[in-house]
C-alpha cells in the first residue's frame, strides 16, 4: 500500500506518485487537488484542504463531486462574517473596516459579499483592499493608511499564508487591530483568528482514506465543510498596539496566549 501527500505542487509531482502506484494520493492545497486531478483519473484523491474546490473546477459540486476526487474543504459558509463580528467585539472604537483579499479568487469575492452588510449593521464601513502578490502588500497597507482604516479582516489564501510574517508586522506597524481566518497568522504573531480547525480536518482526511481503501469510491463520498471552528486570541499582539480586550470577549476565545 502506498500514499503520496504533497502541498502546492506541479502535475510533475503528480506524475511522480501515479508512477508509484501509489493507492490514494492526498493533496493539501486547491492547486495541488487541481494537479493530481489532471494527472489521473484512476488513482482516488482526497483533498485535506482545499479552498474552493467546485469554483477551482475540481469537484462538480460538494454532494456529487464525481469522478475520482473528493475530500474536505475548510471554507465554511458564514466565516467571513464571524470575522467582522468578532473584530468589533474585540475593537468596539473600529469604524472603518479593510478586508485584504485578491479579487481574483471567487470565495474571497462571496466572503466580501457577505461581510458587507454585518459590517453596516454593526455600525461600519468596509472597503475591499487588493494584494495578489507579495510585491502587493505594502501598497495595500499604504492605501488604508490614506483611508484612515482602523480595522483588518485578512483572507486566508495560499500567497497570504506564505507571507503572514510580513502581513502581521505591517498590520503591527499601523497598530491596526487584525483578525486572521487561520490561525498560522497567530504563530506568526497576529492579533487573533477565527477559522477552521486544521487538526481536525486532518482527522477527518484519515476517515476518508480509510473509507476508501476498503472499497468505498471517491464520487460517492461528498465533500465535507469545517465542523469545528477556533478562536484565538493574542494578548502579547494586543498589548503591543495598545488594544484592551473586553473580558467578555477573552472569556469566549478557545485560547488565550499571554
Amino acid at each position: 500500500m502506498g500514499r503520496g501527500k504533497f502541498g502546492s505542487t506541479s502535475r510533475t509531482r503528480a506524475a511522480e506518485l501515479v508512477q508509484l502506484k501509489v493507492d490514494v494520493i492526498v493533496t493539501e492545497t486547491t492547486p495541488a487537488a487541481q494537479a493530481a486531478k489532471k494527472t489521473t483519473t484512476a488513482i482516488p484523491i482526497v483533498m485535506a484542504l482545499s479552498g474552493d474546490p467546485v469554483g477551482a473546477g475540481v469537484v462538480a459540486s460538494l454532494a456529487r463531486p464525481g469522478a475520482n476526487i473528493t475530500g474536505l474543504t475548510f471554507i465554511g459558509t458564514d466565516v467571513g462574517s464571524k470575522l467582522v463580528e468578532l473584530l468589533k467585539e474585540m475593537s468596539p472604537k473600529t469604524s472603518r473596516l479593510a478586508y485584504l483579499a485578491n479579487p481574483g479568487l471567487p470565495p474571497e469575492v462571496l466572503a466580501f459579499k457577505a461581510m458587507q452588510p454585518v459590517a453596516q449593521e454593526l455600525g461600519m464601513t468596509i472597503k475591499s483592499v487588493e494584494a495578489r502578490s507579495q510585491n502587493d502588500f505594502k501598497r495595500a497597507f499604504s492605501e488604508m493608511k490614506q483611508a484612515r482604516v482602523d480595522g483588518l479582516v485578512v483572507s486566508q489564501n495560499v500567497v497570504y499564508v506564505q507571507n503572514r510574517k510580513l502581513i502581521v508586522d505591517l498590520a503591527a506597524q499601523q497598530r491596526l487591530p487584525a483578525i486572521y481566518g487561520r490561525s498560522d497568522f497567530i504563530d506568526a504573531g497576529g492579533l487573533a483568528s477565527y477559522g477552521t480547525s486544521f487538526p481536525d480536518l486532518y482527522r477527518r482526511t484519515a476517515i476518508f482514506v480509510d473509507k476508501i481503501l476498503k472499497g468505498a469510491k471517491p464520487a460517492d463520498l461528498p465533500v465535507e465543510q469545517p465542523k469545528k471552528f477556533e478562536f484565538i486570541i493574542n494578548l502579547k499582539a494586543a498589548k503591543q498596539i495598545r488594544l484592551t480586550i473586553p473580558p467578555n470577549v477573552l472569556a469566549r476565545a478557545d485560547r488565550v496566549i499571554r
